[in-house]
């Protein structure tokens, strides 16, 4: 099979989509699992600690 701009762009528009949902849905559980509320208000806090 030979590696050309076209075969790219076809995998890369199947396929390539595919995995780039596949980590925006892994981002979206990984926020709203049961445990990261708290992490999250932690990190949100960040910028108003003091020194």
């Amino acid at each position: 099979m030979e590696l050309d701009y076209h075969s790219m762009r076809a995998f890369a528009d199947s396929w390539g989509l595919v995995y780039m949902f596949a980590i925006f849905l892994a981002v979206v559980v990984w926020i709203m699992r049961p445990g990261a509320r708290k992490s999250s208000e932690d990190a949100a806090r960040i910028p108003f600690k003091e020194d």
